[in-house]
């Protein structure tokens, strides 16, 4: 069993001193230290890293191989591991909509930021079309994640008050070392990873993998709708008095995007995807001349670029230590798509005969009762360019640490867009297009456009100032507080006839800042408390959507306040983690849809977290991971002359409960971990006059790892186990539309890695 950790996590981590930790978390051996000793990176001004039992905030902790029992279909799917956080990974490979501690949203993550290496990927945590989980891919080469909630985020990196996730990448050591692995699926999945790492001189260090991955997806399209391959390389020196490291990420990958389906149509399921060989491909108009052009709606969503940076760590002397972080992302992160217009209804309803139409591509002759539905072919064409640099210098003086940081973010978005474009097809999967309805036969009958080209630079300077001071043994009080200016120098070309119609020059600046006091009295166990304001800060499509209030003078920002109170106790064989929370978020802005007037609501949540583990000594785990909150829409326009006040928070389940057990065993000479995760969620409401109820559902997930030999391990995941129909969200765009966005079908993974 001892072989079985990755040795190039271990020298990483030991690095950090969470070598037991990580030890026995892959052995099940009895530490005294391994739940104690458990390191946390994110959310330390100073860059360093601390006990996760020592900090004044919540913190989720995962390592590689609790990632790789997670099995993630995508970036978004290992958010749910995360208390406080309801991640909907429905969408495929990219697209997810992730949300926080009750904090308003429709859609994407406003309140998500993702980092690499400590440096957000791409600032806007948000844009149209466009979160950072879409641009960040999971493979061997991540050692561990951290995800910070509140606390102080709304002081450090890019301001973010929701939720902060930071991806480590693998280090090399003196030890060459790697680790090859292919898996498959009973969707035809064909993928190969790969990871190698070792010394290149001395103190000089390497890490390098990637992967490769072919698919037609969970839901079957009849071709390889996923497809991607990744490379990084991350060099790491080690000098005398720090650390410098460098990395590069090449990605290109790209999967279906999977929308709502028709719930009044028989035989639409969990199974059901609209796209398919039969209509991939689509002529559509676009501009004001109606010009034609050719799609392939098989391209999905996903992100063509790189990612580079790297992290540089001094001891200055005389108690002064320097850390800077810095990161470049640049590339393309383009949306195609069958978007649903309505409800499906009968064929004879539309059709111009009244009674059937023939299909585009087959000529088959459909019946009147033939389920047929709007669907918009969406195009969305985004490139997007970002360099960040936080940089941090702290004094260390006695019981007292003073950090002064300065962040510092110049990033682009430019954008071409066809939205609309509709047209009747089949509703089935893959179902084609027809002709013999006027509105297919003649666009210009009932199709709506809305067309835009527009570009975008903004900038954003912060400098921050953060404290914390050990009072006594026991108590530790920290403070932090950030300046920041935002600007902005915006475009739109609305119609796609060369006219400028919208036209944004921003220049606002916001405080934020945060206090805690964290009572550790007794080396394992402790309270915190902590108060925050923070903001989000208006991005492109915010103006773009509300540009008659921002020509009025209104500001557009978004303010937040949080409280918070936890207890965590961590031990040799089990941890707990409770965090009590309460927030008010006034002046969030959602427009449905282009053209839509804004609601504009202030919202409140409260709730609590819990995070625990066991270990027994005969080789059993568990963890529970809970959110149990209460959200209401506290202030808010109505909503075609009805109210929302009181309302539930749009798509806020009002708890979920997450239970992984875990056993390790021997059979025939080898080791085995068998571990399930039992996944239960409430209902919610799929908008804000809460008329679209969502029903909850149960999840399970089913996973058995086979250790051959010290080298060799076969892993087995089954996810849905029972094949739940589960629905993630309604018609975002249409909420009194009968439709639907499922969760994932059942679908079954086996990969075999050798180590080496």
């Amino acid at each position: 069993m001892k072989a079985r950790y990755s040795a190039i996590t271990l020298a990483l981590c030991s690095a950090l001193g969470v070598h037991s930790y990580v030890y026995a978390q892959e052995t099940n051996e009895s530490f005294d230290n391994d739940q104690v000793e458990k390191i946390v990176v994110t959310g330390v001004p100073s860059g360093t890293s601390q006990r996760k039992v020592d900090t004044s905030y919540a913190i989720t902790a995962l390592s590689d191989v609790d990632i790789e029992r997670l099995a993630p279909k995508s970036t978004a799917d290992i958010f749910k591991a995360i208390p406080g956080v309801w991640s909907e990974a429905s969408g495929g490979v990219a697209g997810a909509n992730v949300f926080v501690r009750g904090f308003p949203g429709t859609g994407d993550a406003p309140y998500l930021t993702v980092a690499i290496q400590g440096v957000p990927i791409f600032t806007p945590p948000t844009l149209s079309f466009l979160e950072n989980a879409s641009l960040f891919r999971m493979d061997e080469t991540i050692a561990f994640m951290d995800a910070l909630r509140g606390g102080p985020a709304s002081v450090l990196s890019n301001g973010q008050p929701g939720l902060t996730t930071n991806f480590n990448l693998k280090e090399g050591s003196e030890i060459t070392e790697g680790l090859v692995k292919y898996s498959t699926s009973d969707y035809s999945l064909q993928r190969f990873d790969g990871v190698v790492s070792g010394e290149l001189a001395d103190d000089l260090y390497f890490m390098a993998g990637g992967y490769i991955s072919r698919s037609p997806g969970i839901r079957d399209t009849g071709f390889d709708t996923e497809n991607g391959q990744q490379f990084t390389v991350n060099i790491t020196k080690e000098l005398d008095n720090g650390k410098f490291s460098i990395f590069h990420r090449m990605t290109d990958d790209h999967g279906v995007w999977y929308l709502p389906g028709a719930l009044n149509v028989e035989g639409v399921d969990n199974d059901y995807v609209q796209l398919g060989t039969l209509n991939r491909q689509a002529t559509i108009q676009v501009g004001a001349n109606g010009d034609l052009r050719t799609i392939d709606i098989g391209e999905g969503r996903g992100f063509k670029g790189s990612m580079t940076g790297g992290n540089l760590e001094l001891d200055l002397g005389n108690d002064w230590t320097l850390v800077d972080k810095f990161g470049y992302t640049e590339g393309n992160a383009n949306t195609f798509g069958l978007v649903p217009e309505g409800g499906a209804v009968a064929l004879s309803m539309v059709a111009d005969n009244g009674a059937s139409a023939t299909g585009a591509v087959t000529g088959t002759v459909y019946n009147g009762d033939t389920a047929v539905q709007q669907f918009g072919r969406w195009v969305v064409e985004k490139q997007i360019e970002s360099f960040t640099n936080d940089l941090a210098l702290t004094k260390s003086l006695s019981d007292l640490n003073i950090t002064f940081g300065y962040f510092t973010s110049s990033f682009s978005a430019d954008d071409q867009w066809s939205l609309g474009n509709q047209a009747y097809y089949v509703v089935e999967s893959g179902g084609e297009l027809l002709t013999g309805i006027d509105c297919n036969d003649n666009q210009d009958s009932c199709a709506w456009n809305y067309d835009i080209d527009s570009t975008g630079d903004a900038s954003t300077d912060a400098f921050y100032l953060a404290a914390d001071y050990q009072l006594n043994e026991e108590v530790r009080i920290d403070v932090g507080i950030r300046r920041e200016n935002h600007e902005v120098e915006y475009t739109v070309d609305e119609g796609g006839d060369g006219v400028v119609t919208k036209a944004v020059q921003y220049d606002e600046s916001d405080v934020a800042w945060t206090a805690g006091i964290n009572w550790q009295f007794e080396k394992n166990m402790g309270v915190f408390a902590r108060a925050s304001e923070g903001s989000r800060m208006p991005q492109f499509d915010d103006f773009r959507d509300n540009f008659g209030a921002f020509s009025s003078g209104e500001d557009l920002i978004t303010d937040i306040t949080q409280y918070e109170a936890g207890f965590k106790m961590a031990e040799s064989d089990y941890s707990l983690y409770a965090t009590a929370f309460f927030n008010e978020v006034e002046g969030n802005l959602f427009v449905p849809r282009p053209g839509a007037p804004a609601e504009v609501t202030t919202n409140e949540a409260y709730g609590v977290e819990i995070d625990g583990t066991y270990y027994a000594d005969n080789g059993f785990s568990i963890t529970l991971n809970a959110t149990i909150q209460e959200t209401e829409i506290t202030a808010g326009a109505p909503i075609n002359e009805i109210s929302v006040v009181g309302n539930e928070t749009i798509r806020q389940p009002g708890w979920q409960v997450r239970l992984t057990p875990s056993y390790d065993f021997s059979m025939v000479d080898m080791e085995a971990t068998a571990y399930a995760v039992l996944h239960a969620v409430d209902d919610r409401f799929g908008d804000n006059l809460n008329t679209n109820s969502l029903e909850g559902y149960e999840q399970i997930d089913f996973g058995l790892n086979v250790y051959v030999t010290p080298e060799l391990e076969i892993q087995f995941n089954i996810q849905n186990l029972t094949d739940e129909d589960g629905l993630t969200e309604g018609d975002p765009r249409n909420p009194a539309a009968p439709n639907g966005r499922f969760i994932l079908p059942r679908n079954a993974t086996v990969s075999v890695s050798y180590a080496f």
